[in-house]
């Protein structure tokens, strides 16, 4: 459907968009949302002449922003995991991601090994293909490694939120 009434092959959008509608994500924020966010609060706003949107922005985004930025580090891992979402709908070389080129090495490594031990030639070394495996898991893991203390802040906020009364 993406590609055929959308038109969306070979581009960024085809790539976000799926990721953007995930049933979980969505049923996880919506919970947070419904139980931290006391219904006291939208009364009060209501009452003191705030509309919708000027809750929504003022109250909700400010009070839910450690469920965003779970949601948001799950799809940080998502998008930055996924190599099968390229390996469908992008053509273009130049558009591949991360995921997709690293998951080709490690499979052509396994490939070339197997094939030399299937018809008994010797290649002189051995391929490296377990060295290969742990140097991409280096690569895969780090930059995550690296998001994941701006956004530890919020998860902190969020496990105290409750625990104190008043």
């Amino acid at each position: 459907m993406l590609t055929t009434y959308f038109g969306l092959a070979d581009t960024y959008a085809v790539l976000i968009l799926p990721g953007l509608m995930t049933p979980f994500l969505i049923i996880l924020m919506k919970n947070f949302i419904k139980s931290a966010i006391p219904e006291e609060l939208f009364e009060s706003a209501k009452i003191d002449g705030a509309n919708d949107f000027r809750i929504y922005y003022s109250i909700v985004l400010k009070l839910a922003m450690p469920g965003i930025a779970t949601v948001g580090l799950f799809l940080a891992l998502t998008y930055w995991n996924d190599w099968f979402m390229s390996s469908l709908f992008i053509n273009d070389v130049s558009m591949y991601q991360l995921q997709y080129y690293l998951y080709n090495t490690i499979n052509t490594m396994m490939f070339v090994s197997q094939m030399a031990t299937g018809t008994g030639v010797t290649l002189g070394r051995d391929i490296p293909t377990e060295s290969t495996k742990m140097a991409m898991a280096i690569v895969v893991t780090g930059p995550i490694i690296f998001l994941y203390p701006f956004v530890q802040r919020y998860f902190v906020k969020g496990l105290t939120i409750g625990a104190v009364k008043g």
